[in-house]
């Protein structure tokens, strides 16, 4: 299995691609049967159903990558290197998670050492990289400029990384240095409207967002962070159409004037 899988637009293609690297469930049974089975049996630390949040983009044009592995396998939105994003004292998981949010350990007893973690690098890390970057050089190549749409999900209260609750949706574009400024603009007016919201605080944008984000080759990279009962259940575990419906008016608007801003 692929650590990806596309979703090809269903109109005429527009240069922009949604990634949503956390919303895997899948784990290769040489690494599950080292994950302790209660860890296993309740995955958490995943952006559960953001695609079929997003599925009404490829109508639109646009393109969608999203993540076949857990995030326990490999975080896709680390750096390689395993360097932390944030240096506030929040608990930060790894490129290869040994704990998951609330530091509880994941493993049964050995722990994936050095060359394990390299593997996985070689296996799942770098395919889903290289695939964003070939995805942007052939928008760039034909259209000129391209948008990547990073895109995940959190619970509500996660106390390890922030003691208050977390607002309705985050921004990140690593301090306005990922994007165009007017595409930053788009995404405040439709993001803020009507949710509770805030931008670059907690979260400026993970290493996606701030390695593919280059303005000045008209690459624009954004990360948008819900809490995930603005399209969940209350008890973030199922799927809200209703919900989700209601969010996904503020997205199509905000992706029209993305698609806008791009012709």
């Amino acid at each position: 299995m692929l650590s990806y899988t596309i979703i090809s637009p269903k109109n005429n293609i527009v240069p922009i691609l949604v990634s949503i690297p956390h919303v895997g469930t899948y784990f290769p049974d040489d690494i599950k049967n080292n994950i302790k089975p209660q860890k296993i049996q309740t995955i958490d630390d995943t952006d559960f159903d953001l695609d079929k949040l997003y599925s009404f983009v490829t109508e639109m044009g646009v393109t969608i990558i999203k993540a076949n592995y857990h995030r326990w396998v490999i975080d896709l939105n680390r750096t390689p290197n395993s360097e932390p994003l944030y240096k506030d004292g929040r608990v930060i998981t790894d490129l290869v998670p040994l704990t998951d949010f609330l530091g509880d350990n994941l493993y049964i007893q050995n722990s994936p050492n050095t060359q394990e973690i390299e593997e996985r690098k070689e296996k799942y890390f770098y395919p889903y990289h290289q695939k964003i970057q070939e995805i942007l050089e052939n928008f760039q190549k034909e259209f000129g400029k391209a948008i990547l749409y990073d895109a995940h999900s959190i619970r509500r209260n996660v106390p390890t990384i922030r003691k208050e609750s977390f607002v309705d949706i985050i921004l990140g574009d690593n301090d306005e240095t990922s994007a165009d400024k007017k595409l930053i603009d788009m995404a405040v007016k439709h993001l803020s409207k009507n949710y509770s919201f805030s931008h670059n605080t907690p979260f400026k944008g993970g290493f996606i967002t701030r390695n593919f984000g280059n303005p000045t080759k008209n690459i624009h990279a954004l990360q948008v962070e819900r809490s995930k009962d603005i399209y969940m259940n209350h008890e973030e575990i199922i799927y809200s159409p209703e919900k989700s419906e209601k969010l996904q008016i503020d997205l199509k608007n905000m992706f029209q004037d993305f698609i806008q801003y791009l012709q």
